[in-house]
C-alpha cells in the first residue's frame, strides 16, 4: 500500500472539485417548441453572462456534504448544552410530519377553500398554545424570537396609543436579559431601562419601584431569567407594573423549564412569545428556520397582526378585517414548517407529556449543576433548566479562560456551552443539558468538564492552545469578523 494517496482531515470545495462537463443529471431535450427568456422576462433582468457554478456529479456533491456534516457539531451527533438556546434532540417524526407533501408543497397563495388542513393545523396549534400560556389569543406569524419581541412592543404602543397615553416611552429590562431584548426596545424607538438584578440573580423590588411611574410602558422579563433563576416574586413584579399603568412581557426563551406547570398568564404577564424551534421542537441552531408566536390576554387581541387564523363553523379562514391591529409583520403566515413540528410535538406529548418535559429538563440540569459546582463555581446557585457557572477561578489560579474550556471541549466530543453570557457573571458558562440527553451522556459531559478543570492544573497549555483535533485550529476571531470574507474567489479572478 506504500504510495497510497490518503485522504486528508480537510475539505475541498465543490468549485476545487468542478471539473468542465462534469454533471449530476442527463435532461433529454424537450418535445415542445422553446420560448425565448427575453419574451418571458424583461432583458434587465438577464443575465449577460452564465453563472459560474460547480460542474460534479452528484455522488460527489452528497459525499461533499456529508463530510461537511461530520465536522460539525450538532443535536443528531452528542449533547449540546448550549445554555439559553434549548437546542435539544428533534423526533424525527416530526420532520417527515412537516415534509408531508399536502405541507410541504403547499403553495402561499392557496386559497382558503384548498387549504383547510393547514388553516385547521395553524388554529388548533393556536389553541394548545393559549391554554399553555394562560393568555386569551394568539398569534402565530413572528418567524422568530426576535420578530416576537418586536410584535409584543408594538402591541405595547398600541395599546397605550388607544389609551390616550403616547407618553409611555420606556421599556424595563432586568440586567441579566437577552440581547435582543434591549435592542428590540431600541430599535422600536423605546428607551431601555437597565433594572440591576439583587443578590439572587432576581428582580430587585426596590430597584423596580424605584423607577416606575406614568412614563413606563412596560416590562420585558424572562422567566426563568436568563440566569435559570425563577423569579419568585413575579406576582407582586406583575402588580406593581400594572398599578403604574405598564404591561408585562415575558420572554418564552426559557419556556422550558416550566411548560406544564406554570403559565405567564397565571403569573400575571400580559404578553409572551414562544420559541417553538427551543420548546417545541425543530432543528435549532444554524440561523434558522424558527418560529415565535406570541399570546396575549383579552385587552391586547385587537392589536395582534393580520391576518388572523379565524374559525367558522366547520372551516377556517384567514381574517383581515382587523381595523386596530399593528399590521402586517410577515410574508405570508409565518415559518409554516415549524409550526407543523410544533403541532405534531404538542400533540404527541400532550399536557402530561409537556410537563415531563420540564421536569426532565429540571433534573438533568440539577444533575450536571451538582457534580460540576465544585470546580465550576455558581455565583447565583443552581438554576432550573440551565445553570450559570464561572470559570474565574481557573482565569485566576492557571491563566484559562472560559474561551479555553470552550475549545477544549470540541477536541472531548462537545459543543461549548454558551460562554461569556450572561454579561453579569466573570467568565461565564452557561450550560443547558435539556431533558432529551440520558444520564450516560450527562456523565460523559461532566467528565470531560472535570477533565479539563483538571488539565487547567496540570497542563494549562494543552487547555490554553486547544483545539488539536478540528480540521481547523483557533482562529483570530476578531481579525475574522472585522475581514469577514465568505466568497470563493476563483484562481483566474483579479
Amino acid at each position: 500500500m506504500a504510495g497510497f494517496p490518503l485522504k486528508e482531515n480537510t475539505t475541498s470545495t465543490l468549485f476545487e472539485k468542478s471539473r468542465p462537463g462534469r454533471t449530476g443529471t442527463a435532461v433529454p431535450a424537450g418535445d415542445v417548441p422553446e420560448k425565448p427568456l427575453d419574451q418571458m422576462i424583461p432583458s434587465r433582468f438577464l443575465r449577460t453572462d452564465a453563472p459560474r457554478l460547480p460542474e460534479v456529479p452528484e455522488n460527489e456533491v452528497v459525499r461533499h456534504f456529508t463530510e461537511i456534516s461530520l465536522k460539525n457539531h450538532h443535536v443528531d451527533r452528542a449533547l449540546y448544552p448550549l445554555g439559553s438556546c434549548t437546542m435539544k434532540y428533534n423526533p424525527k417524526v416530526n420532520e417527515a410530519a412537516a415534509r408531508l407533501p399536502g405541507f410541504a408543497g403547499l403553495h402561499p397563495f392557496t386559497p382558503s377553500s384548498a387549504a383547510q388542513g393547514a388553516l385547521q393545523l395553524m388554529y388548533e396549534l393556536g389553541e394548545m398554545l393559549v391554554e399553555v400560556a394562560g393568555m386569551d389569543a394568539v398569534t402565530l406569524q413572528p418567524a422568530a424570537g426576535a420578530q416576537g419581541e418586536m410584535t409584543g412592543v408594538q402591541l405595547m404602543r398600541s395599546f397605550h396609543a388607544a389609551n390616550g397615553e403616547t407618553g409611555r416611552n420606556k421599556v424595563l429590562i432586568p440586567d441579566s436579559a437577552h440581547g435582543t431584548n434591549p435592542a428590540t426596545v431600541a430599535l422600536a424607538g423605546f428607551d431601555v431601562v437597565e433594572l440591576k438584578s439583587n443578590a439572587a440573580g432576581r428582580t430587585d423590588l426596590d430597584v423596580l419601584r424605584e423607577v416606575l411611574d406614568d412614563t413606563v410602558a412596560g416590562m420585558m422579563l424572562t422567566n426563568p431569567n436568563t440566569l435559570g433563576v425563577f423569579e419568585t416574586d413575579i406576582v407582586e413584579i406583575c402588580d406593581m407594573v400594572h398599578e403604574a399603568g405598564g404591561l408585562m412581557y415575558m420572554d418564552g426563551a426559557n419556556l422550558n423549564a416550566i411548560t406544564g406547570i406554570a403559565r405567564p398568564g397565571d403569573m400575571g404577564y400580559d404578553i409572551t412569545h414562544f420559541n417553538l424551534h427551543k420548546t417545541f421542537s425543530t432543528p435549532h441552531g444554524g440561523g434558522g428556520p424558527g418560529a415565535g408566536p406570541v399570546a396575549v390576554k383579552a385587552h391586547l387581541e385587537p392589536y395582534l397582526p393580520t391576518p388572523k387564523v379565524a374559525r367558522e363553523g366547520d372551516g377556517f379562514y384567514l381574517n383581515w378585517d382587523r381595523p386596530d391591529t399593528i399590521g402586517k409583520i410577515h410574508g405570508f403566515y409565518g415559518n409554516f414548517g415549524v409550526l407543523v413540528r410544533a403541532y405534531v410535538y404538542m400533540r404527541m406529548l400532550g399536557p402530561d407529556g409537556m410537563r415531563r418535559m420540564a421536569e426532565a429538563a429540571v433534573l438533568n440540569n440539577a444533575y450536571v449543576s451538582a457534580k460540576l459546582d465544585d470546580v465550576y463555581p455558581l455565583p447565583y446557585g443552581r438554576g432550573l433548566h440551565e445553570s450559570v457557572f464561572s470559570g474565574s477561578e481557573l482565569k485566576k489560579a492557571y491563566g484559562v479562560k472560559t474561551a479555553d474550556v470552550a475549545k477544549r471541549l470540541l477536541d472531548l466530543g462537545f459543543h461549548a456551552p454558551t460562554v461569556y453570557f450572561p454579561l453579569n457573571v466573570s467568565e461565564a458558562i452557561m450550560s443547558e443539558p435539556t431533558e432529551s440527553e440520558n444520564r450516560e451522556e450527562l456523565d460523559r459531559f461532566i467528565a470531560a468538564m472535570r477533565q479539563i478543570a483538571e488539565e487547567a492544573a496540570t497542563d494549562p497549555e494543552t487547555v490554553k492552545n486547544a483545539p488539536h483535533t478540528t480540521p481547523i485550529r483557533r482562529l483570530d476571531e476578531v481579525g475574522a469578523a472585522r475581514n469577514l470574507d465568505v466568497r470563493w474567489s476563483f484562481p483566474d479572478d483579479s
